[in-house]
């Protein structure tokens, strides 16, 4: 209920540019949130918390049946007040521990704001459980007679779909109480140990971050020394990350069993609001078009880096003639805002304040989490942008990624607490757009054919990790919880799991050194969010699509834009793109998607002949 961010894994592909001058990078100022961690505001908040909720459960307690129309909206509005008032403790308990994962006190500031807040909220699981025992046309009826009510559909329609999948209300106190000691201990043991790993290249120390930047520079017997590393330290902890697995698995299978979920998929598909057929749809064209995309792809590269065949730690190493310029934030910043201000200026300048009001935190520091996010937190706020900025054309690109993210919580915020978010298949659609303009700006600025070549290269490789490595980690995801099901599975067994979807999807260019098999045990999404890895396929589908509508000269395409950022979670993703003229649902919308791919690729072809 109360989540706190986990770091969005866009890319599994960085670019290292340490030690260079990238001129003053900005950090967040969380006094937004809270001034500090013990101070009278963040008491306050606990104590009206604690307050508040023994007296929702109180008042509403085998009650909610009784209520008219106007009793039911008024509960519902106090009940998003909670939702807004925990959601800005755990933003801020969550972001300063992001900012240094190892820092002990900030550390156990964020499990005690969990454990605290478990403990008001328990007295509210009566709630969706109650809700859900109304009859439909008991609540069909308030809806229709109150307007104001009516708004909280979409939150009612998503908590019913668990209506077949609930459980009684003393084991759904239980696993809500259990969470403390269960999914939340498990994920922090997580994080702490992979921010506190050590990685040795050349008697010098790395952390996870730095390594993972070898494997994108120009020099590659520095990148074969990167994944070699990573092999290294992942083998020699494997076992601890496949006992974490192992464990989360499992856990979720018997919680999934108990409520009747039909596969290990459906509790995701139900939370995206999203029919399993349309996943399936997403997953089988793109499955289906490996050998176009990828497969064609990387054997492009391994002829542009004159190599027969290609090993993991080439997979993202630059072209050979590669310009090893350093982009200065100052440069990035002018980029982005361009980019977006051509398309809208609102975009610019909703997006402007991130830069000059503390909102980016953009330096590598030690122990700061890998990777980059946008956090919502609570919509009487606003969203922090986490990067891991290290000067590089790829870091442009993230920074264009979560400002687009920014900038569809700023908009959606107006929408209240409840329906603010947006389901995870469509959280990705601003900011993959967001990326596209940026990218765009800079393919029709390209100075020389030369420049043209690097940028769309770049950019069929960000789609590539975006679109066909992500549901490859579908697919694993698919078949580990499948293969938990019949029974613990060894590291040798995940690693066995991980290596068959690797081939598959890479392509017959690659040869995989020995230790590549354990790489599965860095991704994060397995561990905090089973199977969240399909939105990003799903969200640079639907965006090439909604740019070709764009491209096609749609006179009002930007005021519909507009308003599907401003509807956040109160509409269906059909709803959404109705307008556009676009149907998720039909299997030809996701081959309109990777058909822009494959013609990116058909222009480097073009630019061999």
């Amino acid at each position: 209920m109360f989540n706190t961010p986990a770091p969005e894994f866009f890319r599994d592909n960085r670019d290292a540019a340490s030690g260079a001058d990238l001129g003053d990078l900005p950090e967040w100022n969380l006094d937004d949130l809270y001034p500090s961690m013990d101070g009278p505001e963040i008491t306050a908040d606990l104590d009206w918390l604690e307050g508040e909720c023994a007296a929702f459960a109180s008042d509403y307690t085998g009650k909610l049946a009784d209520l008219d129309a106007a009793g039911m909206l008024n509960c519902i509005r106090r009940y998003e007040k909670i939702q807004s008032v925990s959601g800005r403790i755990m933003s801020f308990a969550g972001l300063q521990y992001y900012q240094n994962t190892t820092d002990a006190d900030r550390a156990k500031f964020m499990a005690d704001m969990q454990a605290q807040i478990t403990d008001f909220s328990t007295p509210l699981v009566f709630f969706s459980l109650e809700m859900n025992r109304i009859e439909d046309e008991q609540l069909d009826g308030m809806l229709a007679e109150n307007a104001d009510l009516a708004r909280y559909k979409p939150v009612l329609e998503r908590m019913r779909a668990m209506k077949p999948h609930q459980l009684s209300d003393e084991l759904e106190q239980f696993l809500h109480d259990q969470s403390v000691v269960g999914t939340t201990a498990w994920n922090r043991l997580f994080d702490e140990t992979m921010a506190g790993l050590s990685f040795e290249v050349d008697g010098e120390e790395m952390n996870l971050e730095a390594t993972l930047n070898l494997l994108t520079d120009t020099d590659r017997a520095t990148r074969e020394k990167g994944a070699r590393a990573l092999a290294d330290v992942f083998g020699k902890n494997v076992s601890l990350f496949a006992r974490i697995t192992n464990t989360l698995a499992k856990e979720k299978e018997i919680e999934d069993r108990w409520r009747k979920l039909p596969t290990p998929q459906a509790g995701r598909h139900l939370a995206n609001h999203v029919e399993p057929e349309v996943v399936e749809a997403l997953r089988n064209a793109v499955v289906a078009a490996y050998p176009k995309l990828s497969h064609r792809y990387y054997a492009l590269k391994a002829k542009w880096l004159g190599l027969d065949t290609l090993e993991i730690w080439d997979r993202n190493a630059p072209l050979p003639d590669e310009q090893k310029s350093v982009i200065r934030w100052d440069d990035a910043r002018k980029t982005v805002l361009e980019a977006y201000g051509d398309f809208a200026p609102e975009m610019a300048e909703i997006a402007e304040p991130f830069f000059d009001k503390g909102w980016i935190d953009a330096p590598v520091k030690p122990g700061k989490a890998p990777g980059a996010f946008a956090h919502p937190t609570v919509v009487d706020v606003h969203p922090y942008v986490m990067l891991n900025y290290l000067g590089k054309q790829r870091d442009v690109m993230t920074l264009a990624h979560e400002l687009g993210h920014g900038v569809h919580q700023v908009l959606a915020a107006g929408q209240g607490e409840l329906l603010s978010s947006t389901p995870l298949t469509l959280a990705e659609t601003a900011s993959v757009f967001g990326e596209m303009l940026t990218f765009r700006k800079l393919l029709d600025n390209a100075p020389d054919p030369a420049t043209r070549k690097r940028l769309l290269a770049g950019k069929v490789e960000d789609m590539i990790n975006t679109v066909v490595r992500q549901i490859a980690f579908y697919d694993f995801e698919c078949k580990l919880h499948e293969a938990r099901r019949d029974g613990e599975l060894t590291p040798d067994g995940i690693n066995a799991l991980w290596m068959s979807v690797q081939g598959e999807s890479l392509g017959p260019v690659f040869n995989f050194m020995d230790g590549y098999e354990t790489f599965w045990s860095y991704i994060p999404h397995f561990i905090h969010s089973p199977f969240y890895v399909y939105a990003y396929a799903f969200g640079d589908g639907l965006v090439n699509a909604l740019y070709a509508v764009y491209e096609e000269g749609d006179p009002d395409f930007q005021a519909k834009y507009f308003d599907m950022l401003r509807a956040g979670g109160s509409k269906h993703h059909s709803e959404l793109l109705a307008p556009f003229g676009l149907d998720a649902s039909d299997p030809k919308f996701w081959d309109k998607g990777l058909s822009l791919i494959s013609s990116m690729i058909d222009e480097l072809e073009a630019m061999e002949g």
